[in-house]
């Protein structure tokens, strides 16, 4: 008899020992006692009683669901695979228990849904353009369908957005077509302003006619710099001028003179050329 009481004291021992339970600081303990949620233990050492009590333990740290590739069609009728990966965090364990049959799968699900949801409503651009709208928007909705189960969505990221291969193609010409016309704004702009300082330098050239031989001698040198086998040489039409008075005095008008008649021809006059070349 005093060892079955022995060996049953052991038992019951051996049970009390076996209904300690140890839950890290990300950990909790959700109690069950006799079917019915008792409450949420943890985390450190806890005591529950065997038999009776039956835990469920709940890891509360952020957790990452990445949400596979999916395909589906924008606002402007463009087919896309979009892939996103979601950060969730459990706010009351019990809830996360109670309320939801697997809260990990119900996540994914609901996130997958809405992602795919969301890029429909949107339009090629903005899926590429605005992905933090799009990014928050999805949380939004998400949130909205979790915060009963107890759990928070923390971030929404899509990852990567994968278009066809001809829609690539097009962009790429639209992208080229943007650029060549800004390139095109930006030489008309610089050749109005080259206009607005020639009619500025040509006006003060009129002002200065000194400055106009300057700029003949400074074409000079700069054709003389390039391998040019010939060179011409302009002569400004004063100098002519200047040069054919020299040549060709005039009578004073006061004095009286005789024509007298010649059978030889009249030489003609040598035109003084108006450029000269050098080789």
């Amino acid at each position: 008899m005093g060892s079955f009481l022995s060996y049953l004291v052991g038992l019951v021992l051996l049970a009390s020992l076996s209904g300690f339970k140890i839950d890290r600081e990300y950990q909790r303990g959700v109690i069950f006692r006799l079917g019915r949620a008792k409450g949420v233990m943890g985390p450190g050492l806890y005591w529950i009683i065997p038999m009776v009590d039956q835990k469920v333990q709940v890891d509360i740290r952020t957790c990452t669901v990445s949400i596979e590739p999916q395909e589906t069609v924008t606002a402007d009728s463009v087919t896309i695979r979009v892939n996103a990966v979601l950060y969730y965090r459990i706010l009351d364990a019990a809830k996360a228990i109670n309320r939801v049959q697997s809260y990990e799968l119900a996540v994914y699900q609901t996130a997958l849904t809405t992602l795919r949801n969301v890029v429909g409503q949107n339009i090629l651009d903005d899926v590429l353009q605005n992905r933090d709208k799009i990014n928050l928007r999805v949380q939004e909705i998400v949130d909205e369908v979790t915060e009963p189960w107890g759990i928070v969505i923390e971030r929404v990221e899509i990852k990567d957005v994968e278009i066809p291969t001809s829609m690539q193609r097009a962009m790429a010409k639209e992208a080229e077509a943007i650029r060549e016309k800004r390139a095109r704004l930006i030489k008309a702009a610089a050749e109005q302003e080259a206009s607005l300082k020639l009619a500025e330098a040509s006006q003060n050239i009129a002002q200065n006619p000194a400055a106009l031989e300057l700029r003949r001698l400074q074409m000079l040198t700069e054709v003389g710099t390039e391998n040019n086998t010939t060179t011409i040489v302009m002569i400004p039409s004063d100098v002519i001028n200047l040069a054919q008075r020299f040549a060709n005095p005039s009578p004073p008008s006061s004095q009286s003179h005789a024509v007298v008649p010649s059978s030889e021809p009249l030489e003609e006059p040598r035109s003084n050329p108006a450029s000269l070349e050098s080789r």
